[in-house]
Order: structure tokens, then C-alpha cells, then sequence
């Protein structure tokens, strides 16, 4: 089956953030009530596994070894089938 997955990444507390710092501050000079803003990444993976389990474990496989460093980062997964 195809499936399209959907990996978003964050950081995790704690971290800096300086995109999000820096749109912040550029949102408050133009004028926006912004307390803060979280950047995070979303990547959307269409691959091929047997199971719906399957491509979620590709998907974890993926965010260990690539995605996501472990240390800074949270990230999620969401799986649909995708024609």
C-alpha cells in the first residue's frame, strides 16, 4: 500500500529558537500582539509498506537516523493512505 506521512519536528523546551525569536520580534515591530512563536518543521513522506505499522516504524526509523536529533528535538507522525 501507499501511504503519505506526515513527520513534524520541533524543538524541544528549552532550546533556543532563533527563528522563532526573530519573527517574533520582527511581528511585534509591524505592530502584532506576539508573545511567542515556535518554528517547527513538517515533512511529508510518501512511501510504500505492507501495513499501516510498517510505515510508521519507517517513518521512526527515519526521524532517528535523519530528521530528528534526539537531543533538541521532539517530532510527531501522522499516517494516511495515499493514492
Amino acid at each position: 500500500m501507499k501511504y503519505a506521512v506526515k513527520i513534524e519536528v520541533s524543538l524541544k523546551p528549552g532550546h533556543i529558537n532563533p527563528e522563532g525569536e526573530t519573527t517574533t520580534q520582527l511581528l511585534i515591530e509591524l505592530g502584532y500582539n506576539v508573545k511567542a512563536i515556535a518554528v517547527s518543521k513538517v515533512y511529508t513522506v510518501f512511501l510504500e509498506a505492507s501495513t499501516k505499522v510498517e510505515a510508521e516504524t519507517k517513518a521512526q526509523e527515519m526521524c532517528n537516523r535523519l530528521l530528528a536529533n534526539p537531543t533538541k528535538d521532539n517530532y510527531s507522525i501522522s499516517i494516511a493512505e495515499s493514492k
